[in-house]
């Protein structure tokens, strides 16, 4: 790692204090220094001395005097959130997606750039470095006031070196994501895998908020699970814990990607919906969808033919929601997490695949209060696993106060 990268402004942010500093700011500003000093049980002249050095950084502004109880009226503090940025990446399957946000997570600008078939290693990287050179210079922000890149990516991830290491929806390997981007970019680069990062950026911006055991699923062109245990990213031995795409529900089912036969995946993802509407509309099934060419049939079409009143596309949609209500009424009983997230491009079809998906819980889960576990739709949709990598660098520079 660069000495530009060690010494810039993100390290000097970092340090222990203010971090914590930063985070009180976050969560109850404007706040004044000495309601600082009362939250942190730091001393009022460290206190001082820490907010004068985020003074200079920039990320810190005095506001307007707050409410005095005698005396001298305080001098409030807050973010000062339109300075530094933050960018995300999504890497799926067929497109990438880029957004800027600022320090409190608000999309400023977003792009998605398709991904080309049969892409390389080498394609990808040069493919991400273009975007958000793209990005930056269409949103006009100065790289200095940038304050990492976060990248979430489909597949397994290794966290500790930053490395796709099996990407299986662009059948690539062992891809040095974290290396590259910071030769190139020299500034603090994060990786995580898609349904990780958007279980965090649930955490942080979303509807997880507050919750410290929580589930996150991806439903997309696969399916996966980010899991939140005690407050933390639970990553498992290998950094493979979430693949709930991969978890069997009929062993007789179709033939996943993978290789093994009826994997979650097979039954729920955007693309296996397509094809089941296909199959069965092939065999004389009535439905608008058929009025089309069948080819151009996706899980878009088929929601959007749900919404138009078409039974049939009710009913594939329904049964898909079937088929996710039991991979997550076995995760309920292995996890049994507070809350459950459903985001992803499927998620769009909402109480068309959510209803069925509750009916199922409730019909198989063990207990009365695993049948009412929550389950909610994602703040974010689609833009769920942007936030997640916006999540990664934030969780950087801001430290809890039980760490």
């Amino acid at each position: 790692m660069s000495k530009k990268l060690l010494t810039g402004s993100f390290q000097l942010m970092k340090s222990l204090n203010r971090s914590v500093i930063l985070t009180i700011i976050r969560e109850k500003g404007p706040i004044s220094r000495a309601e600082i000093a009362k939250v942190t049980r730091l001393t009022p002249p460290t206190v001082s001395n820490l907010v004068k050095e985020l003074l200079q950084t920039g990320i810190v502004i005095e506001q307007s005097l707050g409410e005095s109880s005698g005396g001298r009226k305080p001098t409030m503090l807050t973010l000062n959130s339109s300075m530094f940025h933050v960018i995300g990446l999504d890497v799926g399957s067929h497109h990438l997606k880029a957004a800027l946000t600022n320090i409190n997570g608000k999309i400023i600008r977003k792009e998605i750039i398709p991904i080309p078939a049969g892409v390389t290693k080498e394609a990808l990287l040069t493919l991400m470095a273009d975007s958000i050179n793209h990005i930056k210079q269409e949103a006009g922000v100065i790289e200095e006031h940038i304050i990492g890149i976060g990248v979430a990516m489909h597949g397994i991830v290794d966290v500790d070196k930053g490395r796709s290491v099996f990407a299986p929806n662009l059948q690539l390997q062992d891809i040095p994501i974290k290396e590259y981007l910071e030769d190139h970019f020299q500034m603090l680069v994060k990786i995580e895998n898609d349904a990780r990062a958007m279980s965090l950026g649930e955490q942080w911006f979303g509807n997880g908020a507050g919750v410290d055991s929580l589930v996150c699923i991806n439903v997309g062109r696969g399916v996966g699970a980010g899991m939140i245990i005690n407050g933390k990213l639970f990553h498992g031995q290998n950094f493979i814990s979430g693949e709930i795409g991969h978890m069997v529900i009929d062993i007789n089912g179709p033939k996943c990607t993978c290789g093994n036969y009826g994997c979650l995946q097979t039954f729920t993802s955007g693309p296996a919906i397509a094809e089941k509407a296909i199959s069965e509309l092939k065999l004389g099934q009535q439905s608008l969808l058929a009025e089309g060419d069948l080819a151009k049939i996706s899980s878009e079409s088929i929601y959007e033919a749900a919404v138009a009143g078409d039974a049939f596309s009710r009913n594939i949609l329904a049964q898909a929601g079937r088929y996710l209500g039991i991979g997550v009424t076995n995760l309920i009983h292995i996890v049994n997490p507070k809350r459950i997230i459903i985001g992803g491009g499927v998620s769009a079809a909402g109480s068309f695949l959510l209803d069925s998906l509750k009916e199922t819980i409730k019909q198989r889960a063990l207990t009365t209060p695993a049948k009412e576990t929550e389950i909610v739709l994602s703040k974010f949709g689609e833009d769920a696993s942007v936030m997640g990598a916006v999540a990664l660098i934030l969780a950087e520079l801001f430290s809890t106060r039980s760490n």
